[in-house]
């Protein structure tokens, strides 16, 4: 079995004891963002899976998007990520 060679570590341990490695990533083409795959790769930047800038070129997002999605995992948890909750944890 080969390993890809890639800058940063392969897996990070999140703070409930679970591992968050590359594989758990959403394909880069992904297109149908739901807030769990948005959680992912905000928990990747977040504990140094993969740095920011790699994040927001892999999945063709723009900085306040992708800003959107932090300052509502780190304010509110996941649920706050849903397009059905967003007027619920807007930010005032």
């Amino acid at each position: 079995m080969y390993l890809k060679k890639v800058d940063g570590p392969r897996q990070v341990t999140l703070p409930d004891g679970s591992m968050l490695s590359r594989a758990d990533l959403p394909l880069a083409e992904t297109r149908r963002w739901v807030a769990s795959r948005k959680a992912i790769v905000v928990k990747a930047v977040i504990f140094g899976l993969i740095p920011e800038s790699e994040a927001l070129q892999r999945y063709s997002l723009s900085e306040e998007e992708f800003a959107l999605w932090r300052v509502a995992v780190e304010s509110h948890g996941e649920k706050a990520l849903k397009v059905t909750a967003i007027q619920k944890y807007r930010q005032l």
